[in-house]
């Protein structure tokens, strides 16, 4: 007589299994949209939130009396959707603002800058810039979607926002789904963290949750 085989079970997520609590009725979720990924998303991932385009373009605040132009503009991690101000204090010199006004970073003209998200030149005219010559650089926002988790992405999905509830197949096209977005607790051995991301990458993304009312236990 032979030994009898076992095929092992191989259990998924299950839907919302990563919860151990959430705040009563629907306040700990919403509907939200996916990114047409070319997966399908699992329940438990943790996900980000396509907030910041990828083009930006800058114009002029007034009349200015230098001649200066802007090349072309990079958006990249940590850039903000809005409008950014450049400023020039002399002839060559600026600052550069965010659009909530936090002061990220100062320039010279001819000098490449990168900083806040944002990479550009300016290249100086025939005549000179002035003190108060300025420009407003506006950061096109994003889609508004839900993507997972990003460890190097410059659209928003590097932060925290949010964990699927259940399987969405998103293969094809943009795909409705539920994200816990707000005040539950979840248990951190079912969440599912991007490929390759670190001790600190995870705890990082862990107190966005945390701020937004998500504590991993």
């Amino acid at each position: 007589m032979g030994t009898p085989t076992t095929t092992p079970l191989y259990e998924h997520w299950h839907d919302g299994g990563f919860i151990i609590s959430q705040a009563v009725g629907h306040r700990s979720v919403d509907k939200i949209l996916l990114s047409m990924n070319a997966v399908v998303y699992q329940a438990g991932t943790v996900l980000g939130k396509q907030t910041t385009g990828t083009t930006a373009a800058a114009t002029a605040l007034g009349t200015n009396t230098g001649t200066g132009t802007f090349g072309a503009i990079a958006v990249g991690a940590g850039a903000l959707p809005g409008v950014y101000a450049v400023e020039f204090d002399d002839a060559t010199h600026y600052v550069v603002e965010d659009p909530n006004g936090a002061e990220v970073g100062h320039g010279v003209a001819g000098v490449a800058f990168s900083a806040g998200g944002l990479g550009f030149t300016i290249t100086a005219g025939g005549t000179a810039f002035v003190p108060a010559d300025s420009f407003a650089v506006t950061v096109a926002a994003g889609s508004g979607k839900f993507a997972p988790l990003s460890l190097t992405a410059t659209d928003g999905t590097v932060n925290a926002a949010g964990i699927l509830y259940g399987l969405v197949d998103a293969t094809a096209a943009d795909a409705s789904g539920t994200g816990v977005v707000r005040a539950a607790e979840v248990n951190g051995n079912e969440l599912i963290w991007p490929t390759g991301a670190t001790g600190g990458q995870i705890a990082a993304a862990t107190a966005q949750l945390t701020a937004l009312g998500i504590i991993v236990r």
